[in-house]
């Protein structure tokens, strides 16, 4: 009996750090982003869809067994691969969660005005202490994982519902994701990173190692929940760009002032509409729970004072995000550029994670595969090419 509820409670944690994982990249900026992207690529996105699927994969699968493996969170890593690098990934990881947290809170905000008609300053008030009530619980871990199991769920179901309105060509998506008419570097690397760029990369293996969850001898499952957490973000990917691209492949032109709102009352009339308010809405709050927690795990290790008082600090960070967006606003410009500076984050975060694996320091006697190594350095390699590459495509947006 004891093993059977050692294993629930396991696989129950196994599952919060993948939905964490996978709803920290199912934020308001996913929604923009596929929207956005279709609407100008069309058919073609299902390549740029692939391309960051396969990266994305790859980049997870190291980050998350050298956490697991080492005990250690990922600056502590860097700090143990480089002095100081730690402190500089934290303060880029903690920069860059910030600026998506502004926007999932506007993103939570217009869910609620689209299903409510609530003024968008109370909804993003509204929003940000319903997150911060799940800190304030004594077993905020197990809230988190519940919230994230049931929003990432109930957003795969209504987007499915909007993808079969819209009667996407699916012989057409399926050509172009391996025949595309174009390579759209910016595009891409906007998709990895806003899949596993900056902070949420170490969203889940952080998630596990604060449930007790490290060891070599846990690698299987970490495996297991790294895998699941790909497959969460996969089928959501998939689903919303094949019911846009049923909207836009019919010669609708989506509002540029909020793309995936117009697709989703495009496909189902103002039904699709509500749907669109109580995805974003349920997208954006997992997303600030889990940017606010990941990036808060970064600066544990800064300070005494906050790893002494990690949940206060947590809640401190959304009520900035809050007031940031209350006070300045957030344009769907952000959710963008904070994609495409996320990926450029990536091939230092990963990079640094490679260089772990081969430090016994930090790994001890444990073999990462090489395969897994050898393929890390490509997905370096072409992130750093296409970061490059995207920044002309960033000046374009201004």
């Amino acid at each position: 009996m004891t093993n059977n509820k050692s294993k629930n409670k396991n696989l129950s944690v196994l599952l919060g750090a993948a939905f964490l994982m996978a709803t920290s990249a199912i934020g308001p900026g996913f929604l923009t982003q596929t929207a956005t992207f279709t609407s100008e690529l069309g058919a073609t996105f299902g390549f740029v869809i692939l391309t960051s699927i396969i990266m994305s994969l790859i980049a997870q699968l190291n980050v998350w067994r050298i956490i697991g493996v080492s005990g250690m969170k990922g600056q502590d890593i860097a700090n143990k691969v480089l002095p100081g690098l730690g402190y500089f990934l934290a303060f880029l990881v903690a920069l860059g969660g910030l600026a998506f947290n502004i926007g999932n809170v506007g993103g939570a905000a217009l869910g609620l005005n689209v299903i409510f008609d609530l003024d968008l300053k109370i909804g993003a008030a509204v929003s940000a202490i319903l997150a911060i009530t799940i800190f304030l619980s004594k077993e905020a871990g197990k809230a988190m994982d519940n919230l994230t199991k049931v929003l990432g769920g109930a957003m795969i179901l209504m987007v499915g519902y909007v993808a079969i309105s819209t009667a996407p060509p699916v012989k057409e998506a399926i050509h172009r994701t391996f025949i595309p008419e174009q390579i759209p570097f910016l595009a891409i690397i906007t998709l990895v990173g806003g899949t596993v760029g900056g902070y949420i990369t170490f969203s889940g293996g952080h998630r596990l190692l604060d449930a007790g969850i490290s060891g070599e001898d846990n690698l299987e499952q970490i495996n297991q929940s790294a895998m699941m957490g790909m497959t969460v973000a996969t089928i959501m990917r998939i689903l919303l760009f094949l019911a846009v691209l049923g909207v836009v492949s019919k010669g609708a032109t989506l509002d540029p002032a909020n793309p995936p709102a117009s697709a989703f009352k495009l496909a189902a009339g103002n039904v699709g509409y509500k749907f669109f308010g109580a995805v974003i809405w349920a997208a954006a709050i997992s997303s600030i729970v889990g940017a606010a927690y990941t990036s808060v795990s970064f600066l544990t290790s800064l300070a005494d004072i906050i790893n002494r008082n990690e949940q206060k600090w947590i809640i401190t960070f959304i009520a900035i995000s809050t007031i940031m967006f209350i006070t300045i606003g957030q344009p769907v410009t952000l959710l963008v550029v904070a994609g495409s500076l996320n990926g450029l984050i990536l091939p230092i975060t990963l990079g640094t994670m490679l260089l772990a694996s081969k430090n016994r320091a930090i790994v001890g006697d444990y073999k990462h595969s090489q395969w897994l190594f050898i393929l890390g350095i490509i997905v370096v390699i072409v992130t750093l090419f296409l970061g490059i590459r995207s920044l002309s495509g960033l000046k374009a947006l201004f």
